[in-house]
């Protein structure tokens, strides 16, 4: 069963990423990844097959920092358990999403798509929404605004949550039949150096 985890913090977040993908280990899974924001507002991405630690090993070799990302482990319901239909999913090197549940119409939807020239690397339902919510921020939405129409293109269920490199300080997140916590950490001061911070 697939698992999400979202951060937005003042501080770097990845290894909170990784610890919410540890603690999701026991649903069973497939694949894992994460897409983070740097302080260049530029969207990085590790996703694989296989174990939450081969993840970490890659993070060891080719670190990523930023203080908002998402990250998901997946069980394959739409397409075979590889890196490319692994989560996060990218649009326009803009966009990431990750996505417990199905769309249930994601085959209407991506055939409308396909017809207007949009190229799709997955075979997953999951990579209609994110090319649905580029679209509509291309067209001047903002990401909130992308995410609350995209829900209501969409037949199943599903919890969502999603980045957008041009707002590096925040994370969308949407449900339907599918659930979702949300969390609030009020942390105190600490007179220790932070070792990366996030820009404003």
């Amino acid at each position: 069963m697939c698992g999400i985890v979202a951060a937005t913090a003042k501080r770097e977040v990845s290894e909170i990423l990784l610890e919410g993908l540890r603690r999701l280990e026991y649903r069973g899974y497939d694949s894992a990844g994460i897409a983070m924001i740097d302080n260049d507002r530029g969207l990085q991405l590790h996703k694989y097959s296989g174990k939450v630690a081969i993840l970490e090993d890659a993070l060891r070799l080719n670190p990523m920092q930023g203080c908002v990302g998402i990250a998901h482990t997946r069980w394959a319901t739409h397409g075979q358990p590889n890196a490319i239909n692994a989560h996060p999913h990218v649009s326009a090197n803009r966009i990431a999403l990750v996505h417990n549940g199905i769309i249930e119409n994601h085959q209407v939807l991506r055939t409308a798509l396909e017809a207007e020239g949009e190229e799709f690397l997955s075979q997953t339902d999951t990579e209609v929404i994110v090319h649905l919510i580029a679209r509509k921020v291309d067209s001047g939405a903002t990401l909130f605004e992308a995410v609350q129409w995209v829900t209501t293109q969409l037949e199943g269920a599903y919890a969502l949550a999603v980045i957008d490199a041009q707002c590096p300080d925040q994370v969308v997140v949407a449900r339907e039949g599918s659930p979702l916590v949300l969390g609030v950490a009020s942390v105190k001061p600490s007179r220790d150096p932070i070792p990366w911070h996030c820009d404003p």
